[in-house]
């Protein structure tokens, strides 16, 4: 089971969750990260550190975020590694908490 990146991310893109990721499987897209289910060793080190309660052990995905499972899959095979933490986008607090940002999302 590999932790997975909810929609609450998206044009939040805080990477506080990069830094204490022992095997580097953050991904990042143009406002999304994105959680690469073959290299997550399932550790949980990440959810305490997203300061959007974006990301869930695979089983706990919320029913109505469960397309974010293939869709961290997918995206993880496209985007680079992110492996440093940097500044979220400045108006990262105000997407924070906002709902219907699936359209949102920049591949």
């Amino acid at each position: 089971m590999a932790y997975v990146v909810t929609e609450n991310c998206i044009r939040c893109k805080y990477t506080d969750c990069v830094d204490v990721c022992p095997v580097d499987c953050f991904r990042e897209g143009p406002n999304f990260l994105a959680i690469d289910p073959e290299e997550c060793i399932d550790c949980s080190l990440c959810v305490p550190e997203c300061p959007a309660e974006a990301i869930f052990a695979e089983d706990d995905v919320p029913l109505a975020q469960r397309h974010m499972i293939p869709l961290n899959a997918e995206l993880a095979r496209q985007w680079p590694a992110i492996t440093a933490r940097h500044a979220a986008p400045p108006d990262a607090d105000d997407w924070n908490g906002q709902t219907g940002k699936f359209p949102l999302l920049e591949r």
